[in-house]
């Protein structure tokens, strides 16, 4: 299926990243989480292309993009987004970074700096995935993550259960139909098993903490958190990144669930920073 706008970024010798870049105006970058790809941004494409330039990336190896055998690390992953926004003369944008999404724009900035940012939209994640305080918004026990790493992505139907599970369970809080999740599971799964598990590795071991706070000191910044975890993950924000607007929506995905909600937050936070700057 086309998909409108679509078109490849040549990122590394051998890899492409497929990019959908659609509207215009001013531009907002889109980064699906782990394993997931420009369609879930579907709702955000359509809503926002009719104002702005709309940009979403299928990372390496996820979606319609190179499945590299190399490079599936979030370091590599900011050093593609830098390739990208060159490649599409895409200037002064709105970086919107869902799940491990997010660790691409913390890596960005460490690598580049904030020159060429106008905002950040963090999608419901800890810049540090993993901590023995009970203080600390993390993604998941030590043994817990553990568990998914060495049980379940070592195999595709490993795979197919963990995802199916975590969509359920986390991701999404009504009860989908047999069709919703099927797709669901379908987009993560254009990811083989191999490169999740690396994926999966680089961002529970990743450590963004100084770079989440620095970036939020000099570039708006707005975090969404699921509200699951909302009481330990907004007092976290506060203290790790406290000139980050926070608000709370939803499960993990709420921008497709909670698709008129998400964008309204969006749009707010977006129009606060054009009175600011007229």
């Amino acid at each position: 299926m086309l998909i409108k706008g679509g078109r490849y970024v040549e990122v590394d010798s051998g890899v492409e990243l497929f990019v959908q870049d659609i509207g215009k105006g001013d531009p907002i970058v889109f980064i699906p989480g782990f394993t997931f790809t420009t369609e879930v941004f579907s709702e955000q494409v359509a809503h926002f292309s009719k104002s702005n330039r709309v940009i979403v990336i299928d990372p390496r190896s996820h979606g319609r993009s190179s499945l590299s055998l190399h490079g599936n690390d979030y370091v590599t992953h900011g050093a593609d987004l830098a390739t990208v926004l060159e490649q599409l003369d895409i200037n002064n944008p709105t970086v919107v970074g869902w799940s491990f999404g997010c660790l691409t724009i913390w890596e960005y900035f460490k690598q580049n700096g904030a020159d060429n940012l106008h905002a950040i939209i963090l999608v419901d994640m800890p810049p540090k995935s993993l901590s023995i305080y009970e203080e600390d918004w993390v993604e998941g026990s030590l043994d817990d993550i553990a568990a998914i790493y060495n049980n379940f992505l070592r195999d595709p139907k490993g795979q197919r259960a963990f995802i199916t599970e975590y969509i359920k369970n986390v991701m999404i809080q009504r009860e989908l139909d047999e069709d919703e999740l099927d797709w669901l599971v379908s987009e993560s799964l254009k990811t083989p098993y191999y490169v999740a598990g690396n994926l999966f590795a680089s961002g529970m071991f990743s450590d963004y903490r100084e770079q989440a706070k620095q970036s939020s000191e000099i570039v708006p910044t707005l975090t969404v958190v699921a509200e699951h975890w909302s009481e330990i993950a907004v007092p976290y924000t506060k203290k790790n990144s406290p000139k980050s607007k926070t608000e709370v929506l939803g499960g993990h995905m709420m921008f497709w669930e909670h698709r008129e909600k998400f964008n309204n937050i969006v749009e707010t936070f977006l129009g606060s920073l054009s009175k600011q700057e007229n």
